[in-house]
């Protein structure tokens, strides 16, 4: 028999016998700890822990541990939460017309990689429809003409929430969606949408930034990853990778490279989000991977 197991996320301000306090919470609840990770910020002054742990024969409920946590927290003035180690989130993928990041994440999610559910995948052009039957996931097409009027884009986006709300959307990824969010559309969407940009932020914006590199004649390319939010692309950064080049390489070469690692950057953070290893801390992030 296979018992429950649950994934603890908590911060607070940093005191002394959080840890104590909460693995006593646990043993006093039929609960035995399979992975534990902490981080005490001495800048910000908040302590942030991840526990993995199952609820062993004869362990209290899930209702009475939120209870016992709820008491706990207040106690602490503490911000947590409680998640079903086997329950797989529900991701949606937004995506336009360029489409490596899609095509990785829809194959990771297929050969297991990634524990997610895809119940949507929403673009503003048909050209992945037949990518998305081919997996059996339903694909919105949400059409929104290049200069747009602020109420059709408006529409458009409600549309959007709309489908997330109706699949029951855990997180929101914008797998080279390009397009800018409104302010509203971030604030519904706050701390669950990811977006991978093509470089380093914030460096070579626009819409070919591996031709503007090599016009500079980098050295490195790289992506980010980084939390949605209204200021365009200052979102808190989950990850970031590199790939070296060199002169002999065209705009094309520098292109591709870029796109493998924007999928190996993207999937990375998608991943510790569903695993729930990822923790805000104003800015930036706490990753306990």
């Amino acid at each position: 028999m296979t018992h429950p197991q649950y994934i603890l996320t908590l911060s607070c301000l940093d005191q002394r016998g959080i840890v104590h306090r909460v693995s006593g919470l646990l043993a006093d609840s039929g609960c035995n700890i399979i992975d534990s990770a902490q981080f005490g910020d001495a800048q910000s002054r908040l302590f942030f822990m991840r526990v993995h742990f199952s609820a062993e024969e004869g362990a209290t409920s899930e209702a009475v541990l939120r209870e016992r946590f709820t008491e706990l927290g207040t106690g602490l003035q503490m911000s947590w939460e409680l998640h079903d180690a086997f329950k797989k989130p529900r991701m949606m993928i937004l995506v336009s017309r360029i489409g490596h990041c899609l095509n990785d994440l829809l194959f990771r999610h297929k050969s297991g990689l990634l524990p997610v559910e895809i119940p949507a995948i929403v673009s503003n052009h048909p050209d992945f429809y037949q990518l998305a039957a081919s997996y059996n996931i339903p694909f919105h097409h949400l059409p929104l003409a290049a200069g747009a009027s602020a109420d059709a884009k408006r529409n458009q986006e409600q549309r959007i929430l709309e489908i997330a709300h109706d699949s029951q959307v855990d997180l929101v990824v914008l797998a080279r969606y390009m397009q800018i969010l409104s302010p509203g559309m971030c604030d519904a969407l706050k701390g669950r949408a990811i977006n991978i940009h093509h470089s380093f932020l914030p460096s070579f914006k626009g819409a070919k930034p591996y031709y503007q590199a090599h016009e500079r004649g980098v050295k490195l390319i790289g992506a980010t990853a980084h939390f949605v939010t209204g200021d365009l692309d200052e979102g808190p950064i989950i990850e970031q990778g590199v790939e070296r080049v060199d002169h002999s390489m065209g705009p094309e070469t520098l292109t591709a490279i870029g796109r493998d690692v924007e999928c190996v950057v993207l999937a990375r953070a998608v991943k510790w989000f569903v695993e729930h290893r990822i923790l805000l801390n104003g800015y930036k992030t706490v990753i306990f991977n």
